[in-house]
């Protein structure tokens, strides 16, 4: 079926072509399999490109890769599906959104051309408040109908996993209510969600004035009525990740520090946003406390971006936000690529700052205000991106045993990916072994 756009949950279901025995996917112009590792320094671009490739998928799982004609004749009679000469690629990864709240912020949208900074509104309870309050008035249907259609519009524009957060909610029971959207959202699909806990967001008007009674409550209180909470409802699925937002105006860095250290003990992965705005020292604390990931890094000093580069935290960078912001400045990628960081890209899609949950924008972005090369934002949005969720050796490449997530792209060369902005390049969608064709190939 063809279709330029999906727009409910009936016409994306409609569009499923399931295949539960072999596939044979094949005539691909290049086929990028990313194989291999995170990738870092130097490393980071290495697209592992099989002109005229072909990969073999066997239900949810790549089986094998190959150049078409050797793989034609290894694997005789399978069902095929051939790429048309476009691009086959992992499909995009997004490990750093906000995908579920209420409202909108067009308000302040305007308020910003008129000159007020974000920090000013935030100060003058705009800002995240704004859209917390929007978010604990919401019921659970209305609050999922919305941000289902946030993953979908993800998912056809090629992303077919993605982190999301929490975090409009401060306080235990709107949190709750976000990640019990988040958890059906992944059961129903197409898109495969990773949960963060974000409860630490910024501190809630009611605590305003005592921001460190706040911290005390995220920490003996929240964090434990959350894993009392997963564990009845997720069936021994591992613990979300738990975030916090290390900025001036939100939490300060022993603050910061005591939420993560207080996380890690019950046994949460940890991420955290940090130097969005000022370089407070958040990403060194990340390093330091082994987080998977540090995000945004538009103010990381010199000597932090030493330490995240020595240590397994992945360093993400958002380079929706300042475009979304009108700012200047975006992380200071080639520095932290030449210091050997594992360099990923994100949205950050969310209703502030970056309603954009389109990986291929974030790509052109990356090129033009970031220098990254095609090769690199590509690398940055699959195995890289991986890597910051914690699940580079399930997904993010195109090799044997990996999970059956591609898409297939309407051009035949991967440079056009970031080359082109504003329109979706995307023409199939292969998730977990099922087809989602979006609209005609090359």
């Amino acid at each position: 079926m063809i279709q330029t756009r999906l727009t409910s949950v009936s016409s994306i279901i409609a569009d499923i072509i399931i295949t539960k025995n072999l596939m044979l996917i094949h005539s691909a112009s290049q086929l990028l399999t990313l194989a291999g590792k995170p990738q870092s320094g130097s490393q980071l671009g290495q697209l592992g490109i099989i002109p005229n490739g072909s990969v073999l998928i066997r239900d949810e799982k790549i089986i094998d890769v190959g150049e078409t004609d050797e793989m034609a004749e290894k694997y005789p009679g399978e069902k095929q599906l051939s790429a048309n000469n476009c691009v086959v690629m992992p499909g995009l990864i997004d490990p750093h959104t906000h995908l579920v709240w209420a409202g909108d912020r067009a308000a302040e949208f305007e308020m910003r051309l008129e000159g007020k900074s974000y920090m000013d509104i935030m100060a003058a309870g705009g800002g995240i408040q704004s859209t917390v309050n929007a978010t604990r008035s919401a019921n659970y249907s209305s609050l999922f109908a919305q941000s289902e259609q946030h993953a979908l519009d993800m998912f056809y524009q090629g992303t077919t996993t993605a982190e999301a957060k929490s975090g409009y909610g401060l306080e235990i029971s709107t949190e709750l209510k976000q990640l019990k959207v988040l958890l059906n959202l992944n059961k129903k699909g197409p898109l495969e969600i990773f949960p963060t806990f974000l409860g630490a967001h910024a501190v809630p008007n009611e605590y305003k004035s005592r921001p460190d009674i706040y911290v005390n409550l995220v920490c003996d209180e929240m964090l434990l009525a959350l894993i009392n909470w997963w564990d009845k409802n997720t069936h021994e699925r591992p613990l979300p990740f738990v975030d916090v937002f290390c900025e001036k105006g939100a939490f300060n860095l022993a603050q910061t520090r005591r939420i993560l250290e207080s996380a890690k003990q019950l046994g949460f992965p940890l991420k955290i946003h940090a130097d969005e705005f000022e370089n407070l020292g958040g990403a060194a604390i990340a390093a330091k406390l082994d987080a998977v990931s540090a995000d945004h890094l538009v103010k990381t000093s010199t000597e932090d971006i030493k330490i995240l580069a020595a240590s397994n935290t992945v360093a993400v960078s958002l380079p929706c936000t300042p475009f979304g912001l009108a700012e200047s400045e975006y992380s200071p990628a080639k520095a932290m690529i030449e210091a050997g960081c594992v360099f990923a890209l994100a949205s950050d899609l969310n209703p502030g700052t970056a309603w954009c949950g389109n990986m291929q924008f974030a790509m052109a972005l990356a090129c033009r205000f970031m220098g990254l090369t095609p090769a690199q934002s590509i690398a940055a949005s699959t195995i890289n991106a991986a890597a910051a969720i914690g699940q580079h050796e399930n997904i993010g490449s195109i090799e044997p045993g990996k999970q059956a997530d591609l898409i297939i792209l309407s051009v035949n060369d991967y440079r056009q990916i970031p080359y082109r902005f504003g329109t979706n390049l995307v023409a199939t969608i292969i998730k977990k072994g099922k087809k989602y064709a979006l609209r005609s190939l090359c």
